[in-house]
């Protein structure tokens, strides 16, 4: 059992900056791809970005492609989400997500279902 937690949300005014942290309970996290997915009230869970094991494999959702960086410290078991330009429509509560990857040949998911453990979430609130 992975438990995921997230920190570094809070409010910003648009254009600013945030830095979001998932720390990892699993010293074996470099095992694991590690994913941001957000909930906007209202709406369906949505990716954001993804990260495979060793930072080989990196992919985003197009409308934060430029803005947001997706990165892990396999390390220290903890994954980031550095988030620039922030917009009023990027309000929502962003989870951190994690699989274990089984083969090299794992495709990197974008779906939630997919994912195996989930943290609890942190606000992220931008305002216009």
């Amino acid at each position: 059992q992975v438990h995921l937690a997230e920190s570094g949300g809070g409010l910003v005014q648009a254009g600013g900056s945030l830095r979001l942290s998932c720390s990892a309970s699993e010293r074996t996290f470099a095992n694991y791809d590690m994913s941001w997915f957000r909930q906007a009230p209202g709406r369906e869970r949505e990716f954001v970005a993804a990260i495979s094991t060793r930072g080989t494999r990196i992919t985003y959702i197009d409308s934060v492609k430029g803005r947001f960086t997706i990165s892990r410290d396999d390390a220290e078991n903890t994954g980031a989400l550095l988030m620039n330009s922030l917009r009023p429509e990027d309000t929502a509560v962003y989870y951190c997500a994690a699989v274990l990857r089984r083969t090299v040949w794992q495709v990197l998911a974008t779906r939630s279902p997919a994912y195996e453990y989930w943290g609890q979430g942190t606000q992220v609130t931008v305002s216009s």
